[in-house]
């Protein structure tokens, strides 16, 4: 496992940010097309008839699910290739694995914040974390 000091970790912000944003947008274009899909958000339901789903012919676009998770699938992969870790893809929450006092940590860093400017405990969460 690699280990960042602050400075590491905030040297790879200018290439980690582009991926993020691009796994944020891919998150929202999935969730999206979820609703999209949801027959029950396009369909009036009779109370004594049960709904159908949309037909081959449907006016719905065909989803995009599976190109769509491979997209984010293969965006989390490049980004954890740096050897940090996505924690929360909706919020843009990415990990760096580091050390403090001889103890297992993790450097803190969301998408939107200039550089990594805190941490918190490898069993802990983004709401725990500290300043540096």
């Amino acid at each position: 496992m690699k280990l960042f000091s602050p400075e590491r970790a905030n040297a790879l912000i200018p290439k980690l940010e582009p991926l993020v944003d691009e796994l944020l947008s891919r998150r929202r274009e999935l969730a999206i097309k979820l609703l999209e899909s949801d027959p029950a958000l396009h369909h009036h339901v009779e109370p004594t008839r049960r709904p159908r789903l949309a037909g081959v012919r449907s006016p719905l676009p065909a989803p995009r699910f599976a190109e769509l998770k491979h997209e984010i699938a293969r965006l989390i992969y490049r980004i954890e290739a740096f050897g940090c870790v996505v924690k929360d893809i909706d919020l843009g929450l990415v990990d760096f694995p580091a050390m403090r006092d001889d103890e297992p940590i993790y450097l803190c860093w969301k998408l939107g914040e200039p550089r990594v400017g805190y941490w918190h405990g490898i069993e802990e969460s983004f709401g725990s974390r500290k300043g540096l």
